[in-house]
């Protein structure tokens, strides 16, 4: 992935240290090792097991994020991965069925467990609930959560930063992956945005933080044909207030300027005087607004209202 320098000269390896206790984190164990690593280690320290498979696509799916969380418990727990084609004893003297199964193991015995790709949420209040509710938030959780107030502020240099030193660390991170393209394409960089988009793996394609910045980077495309053309476009609705291309174009030129309030309002417009047009291209230009700005922004709160006062008016 992509990389920009360092802020400040402190990266998330400084915010933890060597970062070694989060590799330590998880490791991959046969048959032979489980008595060693799982239940005799989970008296020192609770234990999760993932039993997998290659041929397992939810496995695919859940490994990476539980991988995550517990490098975030900052050693709170600990995590084996047991590939049960390779060593099945375990699985069958368990009795497991189905995989994804995940274990937890303490003080020598099962305490808890799931089946299934469950979502990353369960996954987390799992971990606490093992942990003990110990650990804070992690370097990575932390360098997120600075990316994203860095958003919120509009500093997308920052964000860019912090997302591309989040993806040293977690190289498959859709919510960073798809946080350094947006930052990307709000700062004009398309063709980087574009790269970084197209190196996504297949399994993540779908996922809603990778469709988000797709759209992001539609809009910032679309933006940056007709920025050049505000004033003739402006000209044109003063000629014909009906001219819905001329709005629509304008729309999408304000809303990659940064006026997205200016942009929301010209596609209202738009939507109010001819709902129809383009296949109601102008609510669908504004669920794109939406997406891109996130469902929690008050800009998408209130203009969400305003569309559905016009839809059922």
């Amino acid at each position: 992935m992509p990389s920009e320098p360092l802020i400040g000269g402190t990266g998330i390896g400084g915010m933890a240290g060597n970062g070694t206790a989060g590799a330590a984190a998880v490791k991959d164990v046969t048959t032979a090792e489980f008595m060693s690593e799982v239940v005799e280690a989970s008296f020192d320290q609770p234990v999760i097991v993932d039993f997998w498979a290659p041929w397992c696509g939810p496995c695919k799916q859940l490994g990476p994020i539980l991988e995550r969380v517990v490098r975030g418990s900052n050693g709170a727990v600990r995590m084996v991965k047991l590939n049960i084609d390779d060593n099945p004893e375990i699985a069958q003297q368990m009795r497991i069925q189905s995989i994804p199964a995940v274990y937890a193991f303490k003080d020598g015995r099962p305490v808890d467990g799931f089946v299934g790709a469950v979502p990353e949420s369960q996954i987390k209040q799992f971990v606490q609930r093992l942990g003990g509710g110990r650990g804070g938030p992690s370097p990575i959780e932390q360098a997120m959560t600075m990316a994203k107030e860095a958003v919120q502020g509009g500093d997308h240099a920052t964000a860019a930063a912090l997302y591309a030193q989040v993806l040293q660390r977690e190289p498959d991170m859709p919510e960073a992956i798809g946080g350094l393209a947006r930052a990307h394409a709000a700062r004009g960089e398309l063709d980087q945005a574009r790269q970084l988009l197209a190196q996504v793996p297949k399994e993540l394609a779908t996922h809603a933080e990778i469709a988000g910045a797709r759209t992001a980077l539609d809009l910032a495309e679309q933006a940056e044909k007709a920025m050049g053309a505000t004033g003739e476009l402006r000209a044109r609705l003063e000629r014909d207030p009906n001219d819905h291309e001329a709005r629509f174009e304008l729309a999408t030129a304000l809303f990659g300027a940064g006026e997205r309030e200016a942009a929301i309002d010209e596609l209202l417009a738009l939507y109010k005087r001819d709902r129809e047009w383009d296949e109601q291209g102008a609510r669908r230009q504004l669920v794109k607004f939406f997406e891109v700005m996130g469902p929690t922004d008050p800009l998408t709160l209130g203009a969400r209202r305003r569309l559905s006062a016009l839809m059922f008016s």
